[in-house]
């Protein structure tokens, strides 16, 4: 029996498949930084219902060793892209990823799970209260990620939290 998701709404650009793998991947983990307006501007279109209604737009944070690392978080770079083309405040340090992760790819449902409970805090409390948040993030897999960052808007007050991703795997496919 599937459970309903922490989230009110979600909407992704394409599915996360063989076709698309290479495009996010390359923006992810090769330096493409150039493909986050156009991706926004795809995101704006897809998202479009949920882009009008929210108050707020929220990127999926990056731990700083792993900032430090990629030297860009991608998530970040997709909600300044789709706050200068809507004009609704993208806010890239809303949520803190505070404790590091490991790479989810190798992990399953459950692991996934484990592995991102208690790792995101709200950087200003009550900083969300009342707000319709917007939720980017490159790619939604399992929503575990997602979803614990769902729970902590929620927890801070978030009135709604509506998701945006580029890509979505399809159910079954994870």
């Amino acid at each position: 029996m599937l459970k309903r998701p922490p989230f009110d709404r979600a909407r992704a650009v394409f599915c996360y498949d063989d076709a698309s793998k290479a495009l996010v991947l390359r923006f992810k983990h090769a330096d493409r930084v150039g493909a986050a307006v156009p991706y926004a501007r795809w995101m704006a279109r897809a998202g479009a219902e949920l882009l009008t209604e929210a108050d707020v737009i929220v990127p999926v944070p990056l731990h700083r060793w792993r900032l430090l690392q990629r030297r860009y978080n991608q998530a970040a770079l997709l909600a300044n892209a789709l706050g200068r083309l809507s004009g609704v405040p993208a806010v890239p340090d809303a949520l803190l990823r505070v404790r590091h992760t490991t790479s989810q790819g190798h992990l399953g449902r459950k692991e996934r799970r484990r592995n991102v409970r208690g790792a995101f805090q709200m950087a200003r409390l009550g900083s969300v209260a009342g707000r319709r948040v917007l939720l980017i993030d490159d790619v939604l897999t399992s929503g575990a990620t997602i979803e614990e960052c769902v729970r902590v808007l929620r927890a801070d007050g978030a009135a709604a939290v509506d998701v945006l991703t580029l890509a979505c795997v399809v159910l079954g496919h994870d």
